[in-house]
């Protein structure tokens, strides 16, 4: 049964890590594909070491695999907002068809309230 679980686990987290690397290479901008790489790469690679745990057992590959969704959990979406930052700060512009921009209308928020 837990063989089962976890190969229906390694299939989805497959089929997540294809769609984030389909998102990366056509979206549009910087940030969307940032998007793309946080969200279904993320849940993804942690889905297929959830189904290696499940797959080989509580033993020092399954610890292993568990250090490593947390160590994911913690470090993508730290990263992938630091380069997103970087990004927005050294001048990258957004696509020209994106709606709003609120980091932007946040640092000139504080701008004002500097002077």
């Amino acid at each position: 049964m837990s063989n089962t679980i976890g190969l229906i686990l390694l299939i989805v987290g497959i089929s997540f890590d294809l769609v984030g690397t389909l998102g990366l290479v056509r979206l549009p901008d910087i940030y969307n594909r940032l998007q793309a790489a946080t969200k279904c790469v993320t849940l993804g690679t942690c889905m297929i070491l959830l189904g290696v745990v499940f797959y080989t057992g509580f033993n020092s590959s399954g610890v292993k695999a568990l250090l490593c969704i947390w160590f994911i959990l913690i470090s993508s979406p730290t990263g992938a907002h630091a380069i997103a930052r970087g990004a927005h700060r050294s001048g990258i512009r957004l696509w020209e068809q994106s709606k709003m921009d609120k980091y932007a209308d946040d640092r000139e928020g504080e701008a004002i309230k500097q002077e």
